[in-house]
Formats: structure tokens, sequence, C-alpha cells
């Protein structure tokens, strides 16, 4: 089971009321709602093996050398050296590191790398994966790696991780009319606003996926827009003949890296804590009560 990590502590910031909070009077209803996210998902799903991924750079800089619109609506400072810094919520943004330091103390192995997102951190594990794979994220970027084939599945949270879409090969179909792998051309034809990813002016997610069924993949497209006889609008052969720059680099911007250099790490859910002093210094100085119980419980079950 691999967690779209940050993905799903904005869930819990945004889920659980900000009135949950430490002793000092520092929310926490992000820490404590992603421990208990963890401990459901757990419970639920029984994975041998657990993976929170980590963004160590959330807007990587050969992406943006390529689209330079790529996210940079949520650039709240630009920096010389290393990531520029994501508006993120202002009590939301201190509990960040906590997190990290809680499932440290766990021992839930937490992988990031640096120049990479945590969808580039899934993409390379799951291509790395010798059984199946869950995806839990809210980011439907990862729908890409659905691969009924191999056992690879995306759980969606629609409401908490108590209700989940389970995204295979046949809900892709019936929604978008694609395959995982079809999944980057649409997304890419359509545009993002949310990741500033322009799309294809005038081909929205409906058009994209006729012109996905009728001509096969991106490659299909344009080939058919060089071909006179290919059944296209004239007004969809002229905005496709015009975005060509766009499209030649969008695929490398839209998919998940597969190549990420990655750090040793130990996948293997914990039954123990791998530094309990320290978990216990945590759970007193960031008041986890409840939700660190149930989490841990569920582990040693």
């Amino acid at each position: 089971m691999l967690l779209d990590t940050a993905s799903l502590y904005f869930r819990a910031y945004f889920g659980v009321p900000d009135s949950v909070r430490a002793p000092d009077g520092t929310p926490v209803n992000a820490v404590r709602g992603l421990l208990d996210f963890i401990a459901r998902l757990v419970q639920d799903h029984r994975p041998d093996d657990l993976v929170a991924c980590w963004d160590n750079d959330w807007r990587p800089h050969w992406r943006v050398e390529l689209i330079p619109s790529y996210k940079a609506h949520r650039v709240a400072v630009e920096t010389e050296t290393g990531p520029d810094e994501e508006e993120t919520p202002d009590t939301l943004a201190p509990q960040v590191p906590v997190i990290a330091d809680v499932l440290d103390a766990l021992g839930i192995a937490r992988v990031g790398v640096d120049g990479y997102e945590a969808d580039d951190i899934i993409g390379t594990l799951t291509g790395h994966a010798t059984g199946p794979v869950d995806i839990v994220t809210g980011d439907r970027d990862l729908f890409q790696l659905v691969d009924d084939a191999r056992g690879r599945r995306v759980l969606y949270p629609l409401k908490g991780v108590g209700t989940l879409q389970v995204t295979d090969e046949a809900w892709l179909h019936e929604k978008y009319g694609v395959d995982g792998p079809g999944y980057v051309d649409l997304a890419l034809l359509r545009g993002d606003p949310s990741d500033g990813l322009p799309g294809v002016p005038g081909i929205g997610e409906k058009t994209a996926a006729k012109l996905l069924d009728s001509f096969g993949d991106l490659a299909g497209i344009m080939a058919a827009v060089d071909d006179p006889l290919a059944r296209l609008t004239p007004s969809q052969r002229k905005r496709l003949d015009e975005a060509r720059d766009y499209v030649a680099v969008a695929p490398k911007v839209v998919r998940v890296a597969s190549d990420v250099p990655m750090p040793d790490f130990d996948p293997a859910l914990p039954s123990e804590p791998r530094d309990p002093a320290s978990l216990d210094e945590l759970a007193a100085q960031w008041g986890l009560g409840g939700a660190l119980k149930r989490l841990l419980s569920t582990l040693q079950d």
C-alpha cells in the first residue's frame, strides 16, 4: 500500500476540526486525522507493506522548465535554491514536520527523494512491485498507474478513508473511456487548472475521450492532424495543430516518473514502534491521544 501522504494530510486537515489541539493550543487536526486514516486503511486492507510517499519537491524544476505554468499559482515564495514554498494553510504547515516525526518513530516507511514529487515515488515503487499494489490518493493523476493485469488499483477517498472509490480498469473505462496509460493522454489534452496545465484550448474531457477512442492515443491524434482524410473537425485540427509545442512536452510533465533513485528502506508494516521513547514524547507534546492508540492497536492486531 502506497500513501500519497500530502494528499491525505490535506484531506485530514480539512476534514477534522481545528479545535483538535495539542496541550499548548497548537492545532493537530491533520496529524490526528492522518493517524486515524492510516489505522482505518490498515484495519480494512491489511497490507503487508506500507509506504508513506513524501513530496521532497512538490514542483520539480524539470517539470517547470517544460511547462512554466506548472503549479505556478500555488507558489507562496520562490527560492533560488531548493524547492519553492507552496501555499499552505497557516495552521497546517507546522503540522507537517510533526507528521514526519510521528511516522518515523512508528517505523512506518516514509520515502521522499529530492527533485521528485510523491507521485514519482509512487510511480517508481509501483513499477518495482512484484505483487498487487493499492495506491491511496485524492489525486486523479495517479489513475494512470491502474493496471488490472498486475493488480494495481487506486483507492480514492470519497469521505474520509472509510468510503473509497476502488479505481480499476473497468471504472476508468466506464468514467473516461480509457485505461491507465490512456489517462495521461486524456489529462494533458483536457488540462488541469489545479496543476496549472493549460490543456489544448477547446478540447474538454468528453472531446478528448472521443478523440482517443477514434485515434487510439496521443500519437494517433497528432498523426490525424496531418492527415487531411482523418475525421477531425476544422476547429479540432486547428487547435491541435496550434498546440504542438505543448503536446510535445506535456507527456513528460503529466506522466509520473518510473526511474527515481530510491534510498534503502524497509517497507514492512511495523507491529511495534521503531522508537517507543520518541513516540511517547511526541504523543505527550502534541496530545495525540486516542488517534495514536488506535493506530498502535491496529498495527499490533
